[in-house]
């Protein structure tokens, strides 16, 4: 059964999400950037109200793929104690390195979901080199937060395809960036693990403003 996930900003927000039927939490700053991170105290004391009730994922930010600066970051939200720990794949001419990196993370449990982002191409194989560097997931998301989703990126054809080789590498699958209700029914035949949300729950659908009661109760039900 595919899974709600509903990014949060602070603790009022992961009740509100808790409360109206969110399987995951998902911590991020949307006021910085695609996958903006949220400050290390804030994660850790959400973490702790959450505490084990649903899974929590975090993202590291917008970081550009230097395997150093990423490991850093990771380190320093694993010590958090969030589920799942997100990273970006923005656009490099290599991301091997970065990928070797990450496998010695990945060897030690911590769990990594590599963040695709819809706008940009990215080589041939990525997905397998995802999965032998030990990542548990992946999920495809938009890099532009201008109400443009996925779907407009991406033919029929081609999501199916792209959902059909994260499946069959037995990755989790996740599918998220600017959707909203409307689009539910068209997201959960591609059978993701769960879809995000942020500006789909938002007052007015913007996502740096405060997250809605009802629009997540409607589309967690």
């Amino acid at each position: 059964m595919t899974q709600i996930l509903i990014s949060v900003t602070s603790i009022a927000e992961a009740q509100l999400a808790l409360d109206n039927g969110a399987d995951i939490i998902d911590l991020k700053d949307p006021s910085a950037g695609a996958l903006g991170a949220l400050p290390l105290p804030l994660i850790q004391e959400i973490v702790s109200h959450v505490n084990g009730r649903k899974l929590v994922s975090a993202t590291i930010g917008d970081s550009i793929m230097q395997p150093d600066l990423i490991l850093q970051s990771v380190a320093l939200l694993a010590a958090t104690k969030v589920d799942y720990i997100k990273i970006g794949f923005f656009e490099t001419v290599d991301f091997q390195p970065c990928l070797d990196a990450l496998q010695t993370v990945t060897q030690n449990g911590i769990k990594l979901i590599a963040v695709l982002f819809a706008e940009y191409k990215y080589p041939e194989g990525l997905l397998d080199l995802i999965k032998k560097a030990g990542f548990i997931g992946v999920m495809l998301d938009t890099a532009s937060k201008n109400g443009r989703t996925f779907l407009d990126h991406y033919s029929v054809k081609e999501r199916e395809e792209f959902a059909r080789k994260v499946l069959a590498l037995g990755l989790t699958f996740g599918l998220a960036g600017s959707l909203k209700l409307e689009h539910i029914a068209i997201v959960k035949a591609l059978n993701p693990t769960y879809i995000g949300f942020r500006g789909g729950v938002c007052n007015n659908n913007q996502r740096q403003l405060a997250i809605d009661a009802e629009k997540i109760r409607a589309i967690c039900n």
